[in-house]
């Protein structure tokens, strides 16, 4: 049976469609990967929770870790509490530490799962703060919160020091205080400011190559307590640039959701593998998880082409899941766990669902489609027709 809808395209014309895609590629059970792939987990919201979802934040936990769970049944690592769930828009520290904390108990019951955590500053009150010391002792105290619970950290980008730092040496500071009382190797994370406007100069500067040899300075200062940075700039080029200037224990965790498959294979560049290749540390990989996971698969046996067959139809829909304004993404990656039944409803916490239109989610239905990601076809038809009529397509 022809399976169609009508969806609105870009000049607010109403046009029939008929789903293309064939079934999604399904990952090899227990195939061990070549690359060390973390997927950036969305979280789950409460709709039937009694409060004002634009002020409080309310989660369906079982969900919430239900969808963790089929992330490490894919062989993916879990990087929590990042901004892809909405740490900093919608989800505050109180709510982001009891994720931690549920996760990493929950990890326990699955062999070979993994996780990692995101540690920043958004407990204070960016109004507030004025010194270097405010921000370090910041860090300290989720730094303390997680490694209590065992976790591994992700030291993020902080808000509160890129607007308080007043050079480069400020950031030296800083992440001299935290890496140096690190319990284990971290992850550090350089987040663009086309993610958050407010990390425009991070790093001390405006000029990316200089911001990425303080960087690099500082990881070269403390390699042993860096497992890899995160860079998410959207630029392969320097992403690449930085690879190969890292310290050969050091791993570079592409962050680049425009430009994945070709970083993850990498080039060969280099007598030190790191220096040729990019591991993952993605929000995408929380919409494509199937098709990741198996396309990892196919790499870490050695079929490069298979590997980019299947990975390669995904780019165009990342690239618009996470186009312009790009802090709005998590969006189209909690609308993809919606179509593929992973949640039961299409909201989330802050009702942040509100900021993608629906041209704009009637796009990434089809280019969904074409990449072979929708799990369902006929329960993603299904919602996808109830979601249009919300919006007056009948």
């Amino acid at each position: 049976m022809t399976q169609g809808i009508k969806l609105p395209n870009e000049q607010g014309q109403v046009q029939n469609y008929v789903l293309q895609g064939t079934s999604p590629v399904k990952p090899q059970a227990g195939l061990k990967f070549n690359r060390i792939a973390y997927s950036a987990a969305h979280v789950v919201a409460n709709p039937l929770a009694a409060h004002d979802p634009w002020l409080d934040c309310a989660v369906d936990w079982d969900a919430t870790i239900a969808y963790r769970q089929h992330l490490w049944s894919l062989g993916m690592g879990v990087a929590e509490a990042m901004d892809t769930a909405q740490r900093g828009m919608g989800l505050d520290w109180p709510t982001s530490l009891e994720l931690i904390e549920r996760s990493l108990d929950a990890a326990k019951d699955v062999p070979g799962a993994f996780l990692a955590s995101g540690c920043g500053t958004d407990h204070l009150n960016l109004d507030s703060i004025t010194t270097v010391d405010e921000v370090i002792a910041g860090y300290e105290f989720q730094m303390a919160a997680i490694e209590k619970l065992g976790g591994k950290l992700i030291v993020m980008a902080s808000r509160a020091l890129a607007r308080v730092a007043k050079s480069p040496a400020d950031y030296e500071r800083v992440y001299d205080r935290i890496l140096s009382q690190a319990k284990q190797p971290v992850i550090l994370h350089w987040l663009g400011d086309m993610f958050d406007p407010a990390l425009t100069g991070y790093w001390g500067s405006k000029d990316t190559q200089k911001a990425m040899d303080t960087a690099l300075g500082i990881i070269q200062a403390h390699a042993s307590k860096v497992d890899g940075i995160k860079i998410s700039l959207l630029d392969k080029d320097k992403e690449i640039q930085m690879r190969r200037r890292l310290p050969a224990n050091v791993r570079m965790y592409t962050g680049d959701d425009f430009n994945y498959a070709e970083l993850i294979a990498g080039d060969g560049y280099g007598e030190h593998i790191v220096h040729g290749q990019s591991d993952a540390l993605l929000g995408i990989f929380d919409a494509i998880a199937p098709a990741a996971s198996a396309a990892l698969g196919e790499l870490a046996k050695g079929n490069l082409e298979k590997f980019h067959a299947i990975l390669g139809p995904t780019v165009p829909l990342s690239r618009h899941i996470f186009k312009a304004p790009t802090r709005f993404y998590k969006t189209g990656v909690v609308f993809m766990a919606w179509l593929n039944g992973h949640q039961k409803h299409f909201t989330m916490v802050g009702g942040q669902q509100s900021t993608r239109s629906v041209i704009h989610l009637a796009e990434l239905f089809r280019l969904a489609d074409a990449a072979n990601l929708l799990e369902h076809p006929d329960l993603a038809l299904s919602r996808m027709k109830n979601m249009l009529s919300m919006h007056g397509i009948e």
